[in-house]
Parts: structure tokens; C-alpha cells; sequence
């Protein structure tokens, strides 16, 4: 009786004849015999950022080596398949992609799969729930379907054991799978060079080495090769125009030429090219400001100059995208009580500047934030006479201006962050007066916004830093209301609820 129970047996010799439920007792384990079959765990849960696991295994028969608990997308020792003992309660719900099969491994039989190319899916039964990314292709072609309406956004806290110490006026740099915190003022007159890598999956904190790293400094730049961290500029014991290369594999550093680079300075901008870094403007003592800058090459370590001829009024906190194929520079301020609405488009292979359009453009502003869309730059908030809470969309092909929508958005505010999603601009902290812990979301395609949720939220505070992982964002460090210096923050993300068909 196939659509019978089976207890205590130690081996089903057929698997694909299947069509009941077959419950085994303790300590069972699957065998896949032939060469050429393979195992294929589907969803089995998982959980917010992370996602539910998945994957296949595969090798060649007879060696062994699944090991033990792999109940998700696991890996073969010595890739071969032998015997995998899963956990109990492991549902294999489908066989060669016959969703109706159950079979609930929790004994100590086994389950042997006789004919090559075979396969055996483990997930979960129909009818059961699990957390995903708001429309996780790899979920619905495993057989779920989303079935909330919109993601359920939440906050969990980032770790402060072996974090850095608090600072503000740091760099935050996204690795693919690591945030590297570097630099900063802890207010006390100390500019610590202790780098932390956080690794949000885990929740925890890694040191870096401060071996050869650049001297203590804040208001620096710091931009992601790819596989390091370049940290350039920033003011310390002076304005200084040196750098450092950061090597989180290795866990090294290399000094970045001085040669050909540009004055030191601090409170400028830098992009990443994906072959060059490109810093411009920023401030030197006294009021200082400069309209000039430098393209840096980390492979070669050489430093090429920029053009001045069309570059925009010298400046400080003002903002800087990158296109794909220019930068562009945007707002800030010029001089003492003065900010400005225009910008410029550089464009590194020409090594020539085009100015930015100034009709229709957003009032005048400096200590705001922008974002590249993939076809546009989004600035918002920031300051003037006023704190403001508006902004607009520039488009450099059409060299032209769209407001966006203010009804829901967030107060006005300054010295916040903002991060793209790849669908969405988020905003979050700053101060109108009053330090914020709020914070929006920013549909540039239907021009909306939606407020984020504040349970959970970090605390209020300004000078922060906040990147975007690919599921979530991730705010750290900065000032709260009295100043301190903080090295907590906070991970944000969103989460959908999946049904197995």
C-alpha cells in the first residue's frame, strides 16, 4: 500500500513510485545510489534579509560526504553524493517535480532513489507559510505564492559588541556582503583608525587592521572598487590629499599615491566609476572652497587631473552621482550663508564639464542627499534659510527637472541619509530642529511616498551613515540630541508572507 505508513523500515527501494505520504522513524538518512542523480532542497524558511534557503546537490556515486543537517542549499564534501541525514520533521514534497508527494523524513530508514536523473525536493508541505523578499522570483518558481498585499517592513538592531566606538563624520561602504564602517570624530578630539566590518546576516562585528592604514581623519570620501575600500581626503592633523586602498579579504592596506593628486580637503565628493574614482570640490581652512578635483586610478595608483574650464563654482556639501557614464555635481554651498541650485556633468573619457539645468530645478540647498535611479538623480531635503522637505528628479539626457511630490513626504529636514533600492529612494534621520528616528520611501514612478515603520528604529540622530544591501538598509554611527557620539544603528527591511501551492 503505497498511500500507507511505513515505520522503522530501513530502506524505500523506490522513491519515484511514490504517491502516498511515508513517514520513517528515527535517524533516517536519503542514499542516492546512481551516478547522476541529484538532491534539490527547496524553500525551507528562512528568514528576513536572508531569504529562505535553496540550492542543489550533486556529485558522483559511490563517494560520501553529504553532511549531516543539510536542510537548505548545503554543499557536498569532496562533491560527491553519498548519504544526507535530514533533519527530522524534512518534508520531501516533491519528486521529478510531483508536487502531490510527501514523504516526512524522521527515522532511521532510508530513502534510495533507483533510476539515474532523478530528483528529490525537499520543502515544505502545501498549505505552509515562510518569509521572503517582497516578490522572490525564486520562491514563486519553487511553488509559493505571495499572498500579502505589501511587504511588512520591520527594524532589528544592529549589534554594539566588538562594534566600533561612536563616531560621527565616518564612511560606510557596502561590500556585496559586508558593511565596512572607517574613520570619523568621536567628539573628544580622537580620530580613530579602527575600521569594523559588519556582517548583517550574522548580526555581528569583525575588526580590521590598522596596519598601514591611513591617519586618523573625518569628513573624508570613501568609494567600493568592487574588492576594496578607497578612502581618500578628510581632516585630521591637516587637510590631507592621501588615501588608503582596504583589502577586506586579505585584510590589508595600500597607500594611495600623492603624486598628481589633488590639493587636500575635506567635505567633498566621490564617485566610483567602475574603473576610476573621481573626487571634486570640498573645503580647506578658513572658508576655503574648491572647484577642482582628481580621477584616481587604484590598479595603476595614479591620479590624473580634472578639467576647470566649465566645472561648476567651487564648493562644500554639495552632492555627486554617477550616471554610468558622467558625474554629476549638484547644489551645496559656495560660501558662508550661501547655497546655490546648479551643478555639472563631467565626463571623465572627455575630461569635460556641461553645466546642469537650473529651470525648474529645486530651490537653492546645501546638506541634502541624492540617488541615481538608473536614469535619473534624485536630490531631496536639506537646507537653505529653511530646512526643506522637497526635491526633484534631474534627467542628464533630456538636461531637465521634475518636482517630486511632497503630499506624505517626510518632514523637513537636513544632515539625513538616503539610499537607493533599485525601485525606491529611502530617507531616513536628520534634523528639522528636533533630531529624527523617521523616515519614507520615495516611488519616483508613480511620484509617492510611504512612510517607513518606527517601531524598532534606531534612535534619533544626525551625521550617520546608511547603505543599501540588495534586501535591506542598514543606518550606523553619527550624533544623537546631546552630541554623544553613538556606534549602534539599526537594520530596516521589509518581508512577504508565502504560501506553498
Amino acid at each position: 500500500d503505497t498511500n500507507g505508513y511505513y515505520f522503522a523500515k530501513p530502506t524505500v527501494t523506490s522513491l519515484n513510485a511514490l504517491t502516498g505520504d511515508v513517514i520513517l522513524g528515527a535517524g533516517a538518512n536519503v542514499s542516492i545510489t546512481p551516478s547522476g542523480h541529484t538532491l534539490t532542497i527547496a524553500a525551507t524558511g528562512g528568514g528576513p534579509l536572508s531569504g529562505p534557503a535553496g540550492g542543489s546537490l550533486s556529485g558522483t556515486y559511490p563517494n560520501p560526504g553529504i553532511a549531516n543537517g543539510a536542510v537548505g542549499a548545503g554543499q557536498l564534501a569532496n562533491g560527491a553524493v553519498g548519504a544526507t541525514k535530514l533533519a527530522n520533521g524534512t518534508a520531501v514534497r516533491s519528486i521529478n517535480g510531483a508536487a502531490q508527494d510527501l514523504v516526512t523524513i524522521q527515522g532511521s530508514g532510508g530513502v534510495t532513489v533507483s533510476t539515474a536523473g532523478s530528483t528529490i525536493t525537499v520543502g515544505a508541505p502545501s498549505g505552509s507559510m515562510v518569509l521572503g523578499a517582497p516578490g522572490d522570483t525564486t520562491l514563486i518558481g519553487a511553488g509559493y505564492t505571495e499572498i500579502a498585499g505589501t511587504g511588512i517592513s520591520y527594524w532589528t538592531t544592529t549589534a554594539t559588541t566588538g562594534a566600533p566606538t561612536g563616531r560621527t563624520g565616518h564612511t560606510a561602504v557596502w561590500t556585496g556582503s559586508r558593511m565596512i564602517v572607517w574613520g570619523g570624530n568621536d567628539n573628544s578630539g580622537n580620530l580613530p583608525v579602527a575600521a569594523g566590518q559588519y556582517d548583517p546576516l550574522t548580526n555581528s562585528w569583525t575588526s580590521a587592521t590598522t596596519a598601514g592604514a591611513p591617519s586618523g581623519r573625518f569628513d573624508h570620501t570613501a568609494v567600493w572598487t568592487g574588492s576594496r575600500m578607497v578612502i581618500w581626503g578628510g581632516l585630521g592633523t591637516a587637510f590631507f590629499n592621501d588615501g588608503g586602498q582596504y583589502d577586506p579579504v586579505a585584510n590589508t592596506w595600500t597607500a594611495l599615491t600623492t603624486t598628481g593628486a589633488p590639493q587636500g580637503r575635506f567635505r567633498h565628493s566621490a564617485v566610483w566609476t567602475g574603473a576610476k574614482m573621481l573626487v571634486w570640490g570640498g573645503e580647506i581652512e578658513n572658508d576655503g572652497l574648491l572647484g577642482d578635483g582628481g580621477q584616481y586610478d587604484p590598479v595603476a595608483n595614479t591620479w590624473a587631473a580634472m578639467a576647470t574650464t566649465g566645472a561648476p563654482a567651487a564648493r562644500a556639501f554639495h552632492t555627486a552621482v554617477w550616471t554610468g557614464s558622467r558625474m554629476v555635481v549638484w547644489g551645496g554651498f559656495p560660501g558662508p550663508g550661501i547655497s546655490v541650485n546648479d551643478g555639472g556633468l563631467y565626463d571623465p573619457v572627455a575630461n569635460a564639464w556641461t553645466a546642469t539645468a537650473t529651470t525648474g530645478a529645486p530651490q537653492v540647498r546645501g546638506y541634502h542627499t541624492a540617488v541615481w535611479t538608473g536614469s535619473k538623480m534624485i536630490v531631496w531635503g536639506g537646507t537653505n534659510t529653511f530646512v526643506l522637505n522637497d526635491g526633484g528628479l534631474y534627467d542628464p539626457v533630456a538636461n531637465a527637472w521634475t518636482p517630486t511630490n511632497t503630499t506624505g513626504a517626510p518632514s523637513n529636514r537636513y544632515i539625513h541619509t538616503a539610499v537607493w533600492t533599485g525601485s525606491r529612494m529611502i530617507v531616513w534621520g536628520g534634523s528639522e530642529g528636533p533630531y529624527l528616528n523617521d523616515g519614507s520611501q520615495y516611488d519616483p514612478v508613480a511620484d509617492a511616498w510611504t512612510a517607513l515603520t518606527t517601531p524598532g528604529a534606531p534612535s534619533a540622530r544626525i551625521f550617520h551613515t546608511a547603505v543599501w544591501t540588495g534586501s535591506g538598509m542598514i543606518v550606523w554611527g553619527g550624533f544623537n540630541a546631546s552630541n554623544t557620539p553613538l556606534n549602534d544603528g539599526g537594520q530596516w527591511g521589509t518581508v512577504s508572507i508565502y504560501k506553498k501551492n
